[in-house]
This record gives structure tokens, C-alpha cells and sequence, in this order.
């Protein structure tokens, strides 16, 4: 036994579950922030904010709504008890960006599919950090 009270094999195997569960905080993270700043810039109605809003067709009057719709999300998936349900949450959200892209004809890889990679993300660091949450997507059965 090591002086942590593992044997060395034990801290080898620990140590990519660590590594797995930080690289998961990180992209949760980074999901969050995106959407806390997003969120920030439609309760603030920031002139950029507001005139990509109208662009893409949406009325000026629906940005506060969405800002607090997405702050709303944005606080479901930061805390951890919460998080998954934040993340449907926000996958529904996204979905809509996703849609109001595709309808105005913006470009696939640099618009419509932003809220695919968003998405990517936010799972992403879900399952490094509960890596049980792929078992219940997938329809696995836990390991004996």
C-alpha cells in the first residue's frame, strides 16, 4: 500500500477516471459559460445581441424572454443534481437555434450546426463526469 492508502494499482486505475471527471468539469465549463454569456448578452440587450436577434427574424421583444429562458438552463446544468435535466433542457433550446438557422438559409457548418457542437460539448463533459449517464442513454445494462 502507497502512503494514500491505495495500492499502486488501485491509483492507476484511479487516475484516468480523475483525468476523465476533470476534462468532463472542464467541458460542462465551458458549456455553462457560453451559455451564462449568451444569456447576459439578451438580459442586457446588447446592441450585437439584439441585432443578430432581429436578424435571424426573431422580434426584439423575444430576446429578454429568451435571455431568461436560457439563464434558467444555463443554472439547471451548472449544478450538479440538476445537471441532466438542464441538459435536456438546453438540447431543446439549441434545437430551436438550430431550426431558425436551417429556416433562414444560414450556413451548415458555421451557423445551422453550432448548436450541434454546443451539444457535443455539454454531453460530452455530462458522461466524463457520470459516466453512468452513457449506460442509461445507450440502454446498457451496468458491469457486474
Amino acid at each position: 500500500m502507497s502512503a494514500g492508502g491505495l495500492s499502486a494499482t488501485a491509483a492507476i486505475d484511479a487516475a484516468p477516471a480523475r483525468l476523465r471527471r476533470r476534462i468532463g468539469i472542464g467541458l460542462s465549463a465551458l458549456a455553462t459559460l457560453f451559455f451564462l454569456l449568451d444569456a447576459a448578452g439578451k438580459l442586457f440587450r446588447l446592441a450585437p445581441v439584439m441585432q443578430g436577434t432581429v436578424d435571424i427574424g426573431w422580434p426584439a421583444t423575444a430576446v429578454v424572454p429568451l435571455g431568461l429562458l436560457l439563464l434558467i438552463g444555463a443554472v439547471l446544468h451548472a449544478v450538479p443534481r440538476t445537471a441532466v435535466l438542464g441538459a435536456i433542457y438546453l438540447t431543446g433550446f439549441l434545437g430551436g437555434a438550430i431550426a431558425t438557422h436551417y429556416r433562414i438559409g444560414s450556413p451548415l457548418f458555421s451557423h445551422v450546426l453550432f448548436g450541434v457542437y454546443v451539444a457535443l460539448v455539454m454531453w460530452g463533459g455530462l458522461v466524463l463526469r457520470q459516466p453512468r449517464l452513457l449506460q442509461v442513454l445507450t440502454g446498457q445494462s451496468p458491469r457486474p
